[in-house]
């Protein structure tokens, strides 16, 4: 038998950290090619998950305005409303605007990115024509 308070130990629950599970759905329907019923979500996921659980990730992802939703027989299928690049950025941004130091915070995140990191940024603040050899379109 396990004592309470041994969470703080070090031992695990078996409960899931806040916003685990959300993310996981999301990272289930990102990875599939069309929209998926709760069932095909369920069926994607690891463990042993209540199908009433992912029905209700479901319904508060889609009330957060992160899934859209069509008919599908009595229920719906699901899709992400952005993928997972442009809801990354979002959120990236949302922590950036919580700030009160906008560039301290994107100082050091610079001066922490990899050095193959940083050359993509680089590259991406340079633009476009910057890839292109002098004379070309």
């Amino acid at each position: 038998m396990r004592e309470r308070g041994s969470e703080a130990a070090g031992e695990p629950s078996g409960r899931r950290a806040r916003g685990e599970l959300e993310g996981s759905v999301l990272a289930v329907l990102w990875t599939a090619d069309r929209p998926l019923t709760a069932r095909q979500v369920l069926d994607g996921l690891p463990g042993d998950l209540a199908y009433t659980t992912v029905l209700t990730i479901l319904s508060r992802l889609y009330d957060k305005g992160m899934l859209v939703r069509r008919r599908e027989g009595r229920g719906y299928a699901y899709a992400p409303a952005r993928d997972e690049a442009s809801d990354t950025a979002a959120r990236m941004r949302t922590l950036l605007d919580r700030g009160p130091d906008r560039e301290a915070v994107l100082a050091r995140f610079v001066s922490e990115l990899s050095t193959e990191d940083e050359q993509v940024l680089q590259r991406l603040l340079a633009g476009p024509d910057q890839d292109r050899p002098a004379g070309e379109p």
